[in-house]
């Protein structure tokens, strides 16, 4: 009798095995998957992305090309003061300059 509930419990863990197994694949495949609203979702973030992409290239397009390359390394490439100074050789207070002077050049095109 012994042996015979230790191949019931030998054939009940493995039972229990297959299925963990069937659950957690089936979990896989649910993560997986998308509903339809999370693919509109998705959709819609993808236009607004490309539209404020698209707005941002048309605004930094207005700016002097020394004001354009700072404000593209400070707020896109997300690079200190220092670091843009130190690449284009010239001080950090003069990049703190050229930020204000072409934050303020934005908010005027943006306005009008």
């Amino acid at each position: 009798m012994h042996a015979s509930k230790t191949i019931f419990e030998h054939y009940q863990a493995e039972i229990y095995r297959i299925a963990w197994r069937l659950q957690y694949k089936a979990k896989v495949a649910r993560k997986r998957e998308i509903s339809f609203t999370e693919i509109e979702a998705a959709q819609a973030s993808f236009t607004a992305h490309c539209d404020n992409k698209l707005f941002i290239q048309e605004l930094l397009s207005q700016l002097p090309p020394q004001g354009r390359t700072i404000i593209r390394k400070l707020f896109i490439e997300e690079k200190t003061e220092a670091e843009v100074a130190k690449q284009l050789n010239i001080s950090q207070q003069a990049v703190n300059k050229w930020k204000k002077k072409m934050i303020q050049q934005l908010s005027r095109i943006k306005c009008s």
